[in-house]
């Protein structure tokens, strides 16, 4: 794994040459906390207010887990919706195609990190290695690509086939593929009741590690979701091989402050760091800055957890159905690397 990585960085600077983005973006970075309380002001993480720490807060839609309505008029607006690529290229802390957003008060080496192997291998055959699964299933996509939304277009269905479980089921089915044997779980955890959802995933989460011990890697499989001004919404893209994708997102949670218990959060954090490389090697742009937080969101399990944001309820199903390709390639692609 050393070798590999020691690779990766002439690879990125080479492609970071040749590919040409925007450098105008949202200074925005929206990872959902354990559980909204009813104003964000006293929300606390780690034992600090989220605003002390995110420049922007969304909390998840507490409304009924509706389908969303298609072919819209304009007159029926009541916010605008304004695409975005959301550069990762600024951030202040940077290595090797690695961007992350520190909120931690932590320092953090990113070379070294990458230099580091991590503690686990993946082995091909029968045995499940990772598994996949969706603290908020409900959370879905706008079913067209317009520049407005309406009152019909909720952020939440249980319809499996239209929220963020089919981007874990895509994300599962490109692993599955490569030869890595997965388990997808698709169960609601935010419905009928948002809170307590990260709770009972982690009920859902040691269920299977004590099931299957061969479990190397658990991925929480999120749809972000970001406000910009009054009703207004952003969708982050990127175009890639001509089609256009939903940018996504990595949050990393770890032990600092008032967050204990979650001693061997640098591994999550690692794998995460060289996911998100390969990414950036694989498909420049795709994943936005990484948001990394002093919090546990249920990575305290495992040493390969890791919590991925997929689009945005701004971002169009069939952006967010090919970021996942796209995610799940990459991912296939790193694992491949962990024998």
């Amino acid at each position: 794994m050393k070798k590999a990585s020691a690779y990766f960085p002439i690879f990125v600077s080479v492609l970071l040459c040749l590919a040409t983005f925007s450098s105008s973006a949202l200074s925005v970075f929206t990872p959902k906390e354990t559980e909204p309380t009813a104003s964000l002001n006293s929300s606390e993480i780690g034992g600090r207010p989220l605003k002390d720490y995110i420049s922007s807060v969304y909390v998840g839609d507490t409304s009924s887990a509706e389908s969303q309505a298609v072919s819209a008029n304009r007159s029926d607006a009541i916010g605008r919706i304004s695409e975005q690529f959301l550069s990762p290229y600024s951030a202040k802390l940077s290595y090797g195609g690695v961007y992350i957003k520190n909120t931690t008060g932590l320092t953090v080496d990113i070379k070294k990190e990458l230099s580091e192997s991590l503690k686990f291998k993946i082995e091909k055959g029968k045995e499940p290695q990772v598994l996949i699964l969706h603290t908020h299933a409900t959370e879905c996509y706008m079913e067209e690509d317009r520049d407005f939304y309406t009152s019909a277009d909720k952020s939440r269905t249980t319809d499996n086939s239209k929220n963020v479980t089919e981007i874990g089921e895509i994300i599962a089915k490109k692993l599955e593929s490569g030869g890595i044997s997965v388990i997808h779980d698709r169960t609601q955890h935010d419905h009928p009741s948002y809170n307590q959802s990260y709770s009972r995933a982690a009920e859902t989460i040691k269920e299977y590690l004590d099931k299957y011990p061969s479990i190397k890697i658990v991925v929480d499989v999120h749809r972000d979701s970001i406000a910009i001004t009054g009703n207004d919404k952003a969708k982050p893209t990127v175009t890639v091989n001509g089609k256009k994708a939903a940018q996504v997102m990595l949050v990393v949670g770890c032990e600092a402050g008032t967050v204990t218990g979650f001693p061997n959060w640098r591994e999550n954090f690692r794998l995460a760091l060289k996911y998100q490389q390969t990414m950036e090697v694989l498909y420049p742009g795709l994943a936005r800055t990484m948001a990394f937080a002093p919090r546990r969101y249920n990575m305290n399990l495992t040493t390969g957890s890791m919590l991925l944001e997929v689009g945005t309820d701004a971002n169009s199903f069939e952006e967010a159905k090919y970021s996942a390709e796209l995610a799940g390639d990459a991912l296939l692609s790193l694992l491949n690397t962990l024998k």
